[in-house]
């Protein structure tokens, strides 16, 4: 009698638990290979006597059964139909149970891979070329060079150097919604919602102050109206909202309404989630650090800025690092300098550090050609592609950049390095450091060595091999 390959198929996914206990599914000659979620929602007995199934067993963080040779395909294409599940190679599932088996922090750190590694060349570009068109900006205001900015040429460059910093939220709504599992084209939405025109720009905020609150419950609770330009955890955290109700509404929904109804009901229930909840409590959060790093700073002996040194690219993982012109504004008000700018800058070389020992001791060609330009932006004060593209994915060489940025800005705490003003960091940032340029060159030299050679030593490629058995 003929196996029933449907059958066969259905009874192994309804003993596992379902679709969405399934991370990854593939196969090789003779076995389906699963790599499962919650291994508690397995039914051992149900698997045990699953149509056509000849045995299984647990190995390598896969569930594999075994159907045999010109079997286990067929099953498999029925498998991944009815769940309506990514195929995926052997290797990729190899790579999936490794992950299944990391611990959660390094499972964030590969979702943050996921979600920034797919946009990483259009903000390296604009990065790399935001960089040099703010040096260029600064040099031509400040009189070390004259720069005709009034022709199209120069304009439309300076367009391009904005464009995806400037849209960047609906950039990693659309990757991070993808990396979820949700409709990334909702996800893209989500992230045009948080920088609407209408709400106030949030690098605004700084200068003109909040303009505008709305009552959620009177005389209890109201949110302030402004956008999350620059802001990276509140569209990731929405994208996994998103991604939780998408999914869930897609087995509710009956197929006739499914196509307006779950995109719909998506869409705007995320939106309050985010903007009443998700949001505000990030702005909250923000203004806590704030305070914190305010006293921080005032530790003797470097020791705070040690600190801050280190941990000022982890805050812009979270977007943090956008109200940080706040700081630079006081003390240019109180002191008529900023101590906080050199303290940015050693960090901004930390990691640019890091990311140039990845370029230069890589054998991956892939890495190497995302890495050098990254360093190379990191250098000029935009991090962004060198630690979502490069150093965060790795781990080791953003912890190194981070070691070399906090000894570079303890070296400018103690010897007292300030700037004159705010806006460049990286190599540029010397131009703010005129009165005290070899405090300015040591600690560079500081954070960039000690963070290469950190990077350098630690750094090593990802194991390429794959599973051919």
């Amino acid at each position: 009698m003929a196996l029933d390959y449907t059958k066969a198929a259905q009874e192994i996914l309804d003993a596992i638990g379902g679709p969405e206990n399934v991370i990854s599914a593939a196969h090789c000659a003779t076995r389906l290979r699963l790599v499962i979620a919650d291994n508690s929602k397995i039914d051992q007995k149900k698997v045990d006597n699953a149509e056509g199934a000849k045995g299984n067993f647990q190995a390598s963080g896969q569930l594999q059964v075994i159907y045999g040779t010109g079997t286990v395909n067929k099953v498999y294409d029925k498998f991944i139909k009815l769940g309506n599940i990514t195929a995926a190679t052997k290797a990729e599932a190899k790579q999936a149970a490794a992950e299944q088996q990391k611990n959660p922090f390094m499972r964030a750190i590969k979702l943050l891979g996921d979600v920034f590694v797919p946009i990483i060349p259009a903000i390296v570009a604009s990065g790399l070329l935001l960089g040099i068109m703010s040096a260029l900006s600064f040099m031509d205001s400040n009189g070390f060079i004259t720069l005709d900015m009034n022709n199209a040429w120069y304009q439309i460059l300076n367009l391009v150097s904005n464009t995806a910093f400037t849209f960047l939220q609906i950039l990693i709504g659309f990757s991070a919604a993808k990396a979820f599992g949700a409709n990334p084209y909702l996800g893209a939405v989500i992230g045009m919602l948080l920088i609407n025109p209408a709400l106030q720009n949030a690098n605004t905020v700084a200068a003109e102050g909040v303009q505008q609150t709305y009552t959620v419950i009177p005389g209890l609770y109201s949110i302030e109206w402004i956008g999350y330009q620059g802001h990276v955890i509140p569209i990731v955290i929405a994208a996994g909202i998103l991604a939780f109700i998408e999914k869930r509404l897609h087995k509710i929904v009956p197929e006739a309404f499914d196509l307006f109804v779950t995109p719909l009901v998506s869409v705007a229930a995320t939106a309050y989630i985010v903007m009443l909840a998700v949001g505000p409590v990030f702005v909250w959060a923000e203004n806590a650090i704030l305070g914190a790093i305010q006293f921080l700073l005032t530790l003797p002996a470097g020791i705070g800025s040690l600190i801050m040194g280190a941990l000022y690219a982890p805050t812009v993982v979270t977007g943090i690092h956008q109200m940080y012109t706040t700081i630079d504004l006081g003390q240019l008000a109180s002191y008529g300098v900023t101590y906080w700018l050199p303290l940015a800058s050693a960090a901004n070389i930390g990691q640019a550090g890091a990311a140039l020992a990845v370029a230069l001791k890589s054998h991956d060609v892939k890495i190497r050609s995302l890495a050098l330009p990254s360093s190379l932006s990191a250098f000029m004060g935009i991090t962004e592609p060198a630690i979502f593209g490069v150093n965060l994915r790795f781990v080791k060489p953003f912890i190194a950049g981070c070691i070399g940025g906090g000894l570079g800005a303890m070296f400018a705490s103690i010897v007292g390095l300030a700037a004159a003003g705010t806006g460049v960091t990286g190599i540029f940032g010397i131009l703010l450091c005129l009165n005290q340029p070899i405090q300015y060159i040591i600690m560079f030299a500081i954070a960039g060595i000690v963070s290469f050679v950190i990077s350098f030593m630690l750094y090593k490629d990802p194991d390429g091999t794959v599973d051919v058995a």
